[in-house]
């Protein structure tokens, strides 16, 4: 039998490349799997949520996010409106169809995304914070020692509030955001308001409204569990506090972008709006 020669060892360029190449992946699979556990453990403690820290959360995620939501939705509309009017005087020498433009906007698209993302940089922030600052003044493992499992604490009560409380927003944003349409469109663009009204209404059905409140469920979902993952896996010190606060909001607000697209698929899908 012919000997079997042993490979060269790899040489310093091919250390790099495995380096620069396995690091990225490992790092990924590790979140990755964690993630998986962490939403295993959400779903087993699921049946168990305290209902006082459940509408505690429900308040701080939902009712103290309202000012900025509407604040956000209002000018949105404005714009939109605006902005609507003035490319369809330019192109059809009338505003034609801005109610449409703006309540098909607003109940798809940029009404359920906005709301995430305002709420992902303010809320998820704060769940970062909260549970980075626990876990490095070590309150994390105290609960552990007090037989009260931390998921149970303080995962599901946040979750369970991001899936209640930005349907719920992403509602009041979308009815603000068209009532500010609606003032543009009839004072400053100068539509007929009984035409712009039914014009929208002709074009915009229950079912988009459907589609953005699903959407926001997903949403809450993404920014309450990605703040709870960087603040409960955070880093050391004040640094890996304030690392993991700026990871959940960035994280957070990619993950709704890719998560609008596969979701406008799938409903549109469902209720046949492609």
């Amino acid at each position: 039998m012919e000997s079997i020669k042993a490979l060269p060892p790899p040489s310093s360029f091919e250390r790099k490349l495995l380096r620069w190449l396995g690091r990225p992946i490992l790092t990924l699979a590790d979140t990755m799997g964690r993630i998986v556990i962490l939403c295993r453990q959400t779903l087993y403690w699921l049946r168990s949520a305290d209902y006082h820290s459940t509408m505690q959360q429900i308040v701080a995620m939902g009712v103290d996010s309202l000012p900025v939501t509407t604040l956000t939705s209002l000018f949105t509309g404005m714009v939109l409106a605006l902005q609507t009017g003035f490319s369809f005087r330019k192109v059809f020498n009338e505003p034609l169809y801005v109610g449409t433009v703006v309540g098909l906007s607003l109940t798809k698209e940029l009404g359920p995304v906005l709301t995430a993302v305002v709420v992902a940089g303010r809320v998820g922030a704060a769940i970062a914070a909260e549970l980075g600052t626990m876990r490095v003044t070590e309150q994390i493992d105290a609960l552990r020692t007090l037989a009260t499992h931390p998921v149970d604490y303080l995962v599901v009560p946040r979750l369970v509030a991001g899936h209640l409380t930005l349907p719920l927003l992403t509602a009041e944003a979308m009815a603000v955001g068209i009532g500010a349409g609606y003032f543009v469109g009839v004072y400053l663009l100068g539509i007929d308001p009984t035409y712009l009204w039914w014009n929208m209404l002709k074009y915009t059905s229950t079912s988009d409204v459907a589609i953005g409140l699903i959407k926001s469920f997903v949403y809450g979902g993404i920014v309450a569990l990605i703040g709870c993952y960087k603040g409960m896996y955070c880093g050391e010190g004040a640094e890996g506090v304030g690392r993991a606060t700026t990871e959940s909001v960035v994280y957070s607000s990619i993950t709704i972008l890719i998560a609008n697209f596969f979701l406008t698929l799938a409903l549109g899908a469902v209720f046949n709006k492609l």
